[in-house]
């Protein structure tokens, strides 16, 4: 499949959670003195746990936050949601809002874009929480750049997973034939890396041809309409569908629904959503394959790390750079072991990774 194994993750369950401070646009940074108290206040274990993700109608990020709640209930510790709708300015606003009480907090966090990162674990840092971020960061920027309060960050070699998913689709495509492909929000890690990892499978694959490509910003809707003009655009010549992931994917779908065309051109995502494990559960779909990153392992197991930098049972000062920096497992998954992932995590299941928040690491970014 690739030089980097790819690992088996598990199954499908949603959340929900309240938005919290959505409106605050200021920049309420805590103070220096309330940073230098950090250490004494959580000694305590009287640490604010806090997720942020896009959006709670996203089963990716609702799943996350299940996770996340997990890793609160194995600790007795309530979880607060942040969600930002993939309005960046909202994002940077409530995560610096987060500091205006003087509170030490941990914050585990899916930026928007690379370009957010900075200022988001800058503003942690001045108000002395504790914070890994997820899949967006600069390329040249990593958590020791910055301080020890940007713990690390996760992510999750999208251009292996790319490459392998686009087999898939060639696969079902009988080797030959036209692809579309949506993109999602261009100034984000793994739509950049998922795209490459399908040019990747495109240089080897003489027989498919890209057609098109455009963003559909990682919207169900979006998808439906870039779709539909695609297909409009040239018709009876796709003969698949690559999106960058699976809410694209399923509006692609209700797209060739429409048009009198389900089943019968393979479609593939990324994200292991449960609609996208029951369609490629269904053969007559034509929804071929996902990625699974384990959306719960990645709430909780993200969350615990925070957590114990604020706590104290880490100290990052002497974390190395692959502990700082690391990618997480994932697993294509299809028709063969989707059985594997239509299950949620029971607590007793992730608490070891609660417990070793590296257990799953594949190597660090580099």
């Amino acid at each position: 499949m690739s030089n980097r194994r790819i690992g088996r993750v598990l199954g499908a369950t949603a959340a929900t959670a309240a938005l919290l401070m959505t409106a605050l646009t200021g920049c309420s940074s805590a103070s220096d003195d309330a940073a230098n108290k950090s250490g004494d206040s959580a000694k305590s274990g009287d640490v604010a746990l806090y997720v942020g993700v896009r959006s709670l109608s996203n089963s990716y990020h609702a799943n996350w936050v299940d996770g996340a709640n997990l890793f609160g209930e194995s600790i007795d510790a309530k979880v607060n949601v942040v969600t930002d709708e993939a309005d960046s300015q909202r994002q940077l606003a409530q995560v610096r809002a987060l500091g205006a009480s003087g509170e030490i907090y941990a914050l585990n966090v899916d930026p928007n874009t690379s370009s957010d990162t900075e200022a988001l674990v800058k503003a942690v840092t001045d108000a002395g929480g504790y914070v890994v971020t997820q899949w967006n960061k600069p390329d040249d920027l990593f958590p020791w750049d910055v301080s020890d309060n940007w713990v690390a960050h996760i992510s999750f070699d999208g251009t292996t997973s790319g490459t392998a998913v686009s087999e898939a689709l060639f696969t079902a495509m009988g080797g030959e034939g036209n692809i579309i492909a949506l993109q999602g929000i261009l100034d984000n890690v793994p739509a950049k890396q998922r795209f490459a990892g399908l040019n990747a499978a495109l240089e080897s694959a003489s027989g498919i041809k890209l057609l098109e490509d455009q963003t559909a910003n990682y919207s169900r809707s979006e998808a439906l309409s870039v779709t539909q003009t695609l297909l409009a655009k040239y018709p009876n010549q796709i003969n698949g569908v690559w999106a960058a992931n699976d809410e694209m994917a399923l509006g692609a779908m209700e797209a060739l629904r429409a048009a009198g065309l389900a089943g019968k051109i393979p479609v593939v995502g990324f994200d292991a959503v449960p609609e996208a494990l029951e369609a490629i559960q269904d053969p007559e779909s034509g929804y071929v394959a996902t990625v699974s990153t384990d959306p719960w392992w990645q709430g909780g197991a993200a969350l615990s790390l925070a957590y114990k930098a604020a706590t104290g049972e880490i100290d990052v000062s002497e974390l190395t750079h692959e502990q700082r920096a690391f990618y997480g497992s994932q697993t294509v998954v299809t028709a063969d072991n989707v059985k594997d992932f239509l299950q949620a995590p029971p607590l007793e299941t992730l608490q070891p990774d609660f417990d070793d928040p590296w257990k799953r690491s594949e190597g660090g970014i580099e």
